[in-house]
C-alpha cells in the first residue's frame, strides 16, 4: 500500500493543552457502525515511543506523551478532540453550558449513571478537586521571592481557572458552576474531570470525599502576601501530585481507577502494558476491541520489526532521516504509512540560573548550536526543504509566521557562530549539563551534534541525559543547565503559551521570568479577538528570542504505520495521536 501524507499544517494557534512529547475518550464516534460487519472482541497491540510512568497525566511530573495517551482511554469526561483538533462534545458522559456572559458562567453536569470503575459515582467532589488542583486559587507562593506555597502541581496553565471564584456545587451532587472574574478565551477546554476525589481523600487521610469537599470550601485563597501554610489541603496535593506515580501496577486498585473504555491489568515496568475492556462503560462510544497491549520502545528498527513479525499491529515511532527508509518499505508489504506534520515541535531550553544566569553565556551558547546539521540528520527528507524553526509560538505554515520571524530576533542565530560565542565567553570554559532522554535517538543524535559543535566556542558539555521513564520527572528536579525536550499541543486555543513561559507556571522547568512577557500572556488568555492574540503571540516571541530563552529546533513529524489486521486508525496531528479515537480500532 502507498504511504499517506496528510502534511496538513495547523492553522490554528497551537494549543491549549500541552504535553512532553517523545519525552497529555468519550462519546462520538467518527466510524458508521453496519449490523452484521464485524464481531466485537479481539485484541490489537501497539508500539510505543516511551514507557509510562504515572496514573496522573495532569501534574507536572506525569505530563508524557505516553501517560496522556494511556489516561485518554482510561478516563472519560465532557469533550474530546478529534482528528482536526475540533472539540466534539459527549453528551452520554454530560453536558457543560454557558450560562451567561458577563460574569461568564459554565455550568458542568455528570450524567447518572456514570461511574469509576470501583462503582463510586463521578459527583460533584471529582469535578470540585478538578477545579481546585487546576486553578492554583489555593496557591500563595512567590516563585521570585521564593516565599509560600504551590499545592497542586499542575502542568497546565493555572492562569485561566485562576480567574475564577470558589466554585458553586450543584444540589443534584453531580454539578459545578464555574464564575470567572474576567474574560477567558479558552473556557471550552479549559476544565474537564480529573482524578478520584473519594480516593484522594482517603490517601490523604481524610475520613471520606465529603470531608475534602468541606476541606476545599472551608480554605481561604491563597494571599502572595500573607503566605501560610494550610496543612491538611497540603497533604491532599502532595498525593495528588505524586501518589499516582509509578512504573508497575500498583498493589491497591483504587490508584489506577478508570471510567472510560479501558482499565489497566497488568503492567511490565518499561517494557509493556495491558489493558481490558471496561464492560460497564455506556457512557460514550462503545469500543471494539476486548484488549489493548502497549509495548514501550524507542528503538524505530525495533518497532519496525515488530509490525513487519505481527507482534505490533500499530506502530507510532519518531521518525528520523536515517530511518524513513525502513518505514517506508512497509508500504510495499501490506502495511498503511500515514505522515503527519505534528502540532509540536523540539527545542533546547536554558536554565535561568547557574552558568546560564549571565547572558552573555546564554547568547555565546546558542550562537554555537548547529540547528541546521540538527534537522539534516533527524528531520531530513521527511518534510521538503526542511529548515530550523525560527519562533517559540507559531509553527511553520500559520498565517502569522513569516511575518514573526522577519523581525523576532531569530536571525541572530540562523548560522552556527562560533567566532561570535568566543567573543561574548571573552576566554570563560563553561561546563554545561544537557539533559535529555538518552531513548530516544533523535535527542541523543541532537546532543551529540550540539556537544561537539559548542565544543569549539569553549564550552565543555556533559552527558546529562536520563532513561526512558525518568528523564522527564527530572525536569523539574536541577542538575542540569539545558535541556532537550518536545512539546505536543492540541491545537486548540491559546493557553500552552502561560504553560510554559510564564513565571512560576507549572511547565515553566527553566526558571524564564519577564514582567513584561506577562502581562502581554495575561492579555493573551483574557482575549477571544484571533488578530489581537496574534499580536500578543508575536510580542511574547520576541521576547523570548530577546532574553536568549533557547531554541526552537524543528516541527515535528508524525509517522503511524499499522497492520491490515487492524482497521479505524485514524492518527490526529495533535498528542494523542492515533490514540483520540480508540474506540473506532477493530480486528478486520
Amino acid at each position: 500500500m502507498p504511504v499517506r501524507r496528510l502534511m496538513q499544517f495547523i492553522t490554528a494557534v497551537a494549543a491549549a493543552a500541552l504535553v512532553l512529547s517523545g519525552c497529555s475518550g468519550g462519546g462520538g464516534g467518527t466510524t458508521p457502525v453496519v449490523v452484521g460487519e464485524a464481531k466485537r472482541g479481539g485484541s490489537v497491540t501497539v508500539a510505543e515511543v516511551n514507557a509510562f510512568s504515572s496514573f496522573n497525566p495532569y501534574s507536572t511530573d506525569g505530563n508524557t506523551d505516553i501517560n496522556s495517551k494511556i489516561a485518554s482511554i482510561t478516563h472519560s469526561g465532557f469533550y474530546y478532540l478529534d482528528d482536526a483538533s475540533k472539540v466534539v462534545r459527549n453528551e452520554k458522559f454530560g453536558r457543560f453550558e454557558k450560562v451567561s456572559d458577563i460574569p461568564l458562567k459554565v455550568k458542568y453536569t455528570v450524567n447518572e449513571g456514570v461511574k469509576w470503575s470501583d462503582g463510586e459515582a463521578i459527583d460533584g467532589g471529582d469535578l470540585l478537586l478538578s477545579w481546585a488542583a487546576g486553578s492554583g486559587y489555593f496557591n500563595d507562593a512567590d516563585p521570585m521571592a521564593g516565599t509560600g506555597t504551590t499545592y497542586f502541581s499542575t502542568a497546565s496553565d493555572t492562569s485561566g481557572l485562576a480567574g475564577t471564584v470558589l466554585p458553586e456545587l450543584g444540589e443534584d451532587g453531580r454539578s459545578i458552576t464555574l464564575e470567572y472574574a474576567v474574560p477567558y478565551a479558552d473556557w471550552e477546554v479549559a476544565f474537564d474531570v480529573g482524578l478520584p476525589a473519594h480516593v484522594v481523600a482517603a490517601k490523604s487521610g481524610l475520613n471520606d470525599e465529603e470531608d475534602l469537599i468541606d476541606l476545599i470550601n472551608d480554605s481561604p485563597r491563597g494571599d502572595v502576601e500573607k503566605p501560610a501554610v494550610n496543612t491538611a489541603l497540603k497533604l491532599v496535593s502532595d498525593f495528588w501530585n505524586s501518589g499516582f506515580d509509578t512504573k508497575s501496577l500498583p498493589a491497591d486498585p483504587s490508584v489506577y481507577l478508570s471510567s472510560g473504555p479501558y482499565i489497566v491489568r497488568d503492567i511490565v515496568p518499561e517494557s509493556s502494558m495491558r489493558l481490558v475492556r471496561n464492560r460497564d462503560y455506556t457512557w460514550g462510544q462503545e469500543p471494539w476491541l476486548d484488549e489493548i497491549n502497549v509495548r514501550f520502545t524507542g528503538n524505530v528498527p525495533a518497532a519496525v520489526d515488530a509490525l513487519r513479525n505481527g507482534q505490533a499491529d500499530i506502530i507510532s515511532p519518531q521518525p528520523s532521516a536515517e530511518t524513513d527508509s525502513l518505514l517506508a518499505g512497509l508500504a510495499g508489504q501490506g502495511h498503511t504509512v500515514d505522515r503527519y506534520s505534528q502540532s509540536g515541535y523540539d527545542h533546547l531550553d536554558l536554565n535561568f540560573s547557574g552558568t546560564f544566569a549571565d547572558e552573555d553565556v546564554r547568547k555565546a551558547f546558542l550562537k554555537a548550536v548547529p540547528r541546521q546539521a540538527i534537522v539534516d540528520a533527524v528531520v531530513g527528507d521527511l518534510l521538503p526543504d526542511a529548515k530550523p524553526l525560527d519562533s517559540h509560538v507559531f509553527l511553520p505554515g500559520q498565517p502569522k509566521y513569516e511575518d514573526t520571524v522577519k523581525n523576532n530576533g531569530s536571525g541572530d542565530y540562523s548560522e552556527i557562530d562560533i567566532d561570535g560565542a568566543k567573543t561574548l565567553l571573552d576566554g570563560q570554559t563553561p561546563t554545561i549539563r544537557i539533559l535529555y532522554n538518552r531513548d530516544n535517538p533523535n535527542r541523543a543524535r541532537a546532543f551529540a551534534l550540539i556537544r561537539d559543535s559548542a565544543a569549539l566556542a569553549g564550552f565543555q558539555v556533559v552527558d546529562a541525559g536520563q532513561g526512558n521513564a525518568d528523564w522527564a520527572k527530572a525536569l523539574g528536579g536541577g542538575g542540569y543547565d539545558a535541556a532537550l525536550l518536545g512539546w505536543i499541543g492540541t491545537g486548540v486555543g491559546v493557553s500552552r503559551v502561560p504553560q510554559i513561559f510564564r513565571t512560576g507556571a507549572g511547565s515553566n522547568f527553566n526558571g524564564f521570568s519577564d514582567g513584561d512577557a506577562d502581562k502581554a500572556m495575561e492579555q493573551l488568555t483574557g482575549t477571544t479577538d484571533l488578530a489581537k492574540q496574534d499580536e500578543l503571540l508575536a510580542d511574547i516571541d520576541k521576547q523570548l528570542w530577546e532574553n536568549a530563552y533557547g531554541l526552537p529546533l524543528y516541527q515535528t513529524v508524525g509517522t503511524t504505520a499499522y497492520s491490515a489486521r487492524v482497521t479505524g486508525v485514524k492518527p490526529s496531528p495533535g498528542p494523542l495521536g492515533v490514540w483520540w479515537n480508540v474506540w473506532d480500532w477493530r480486528v478486520a
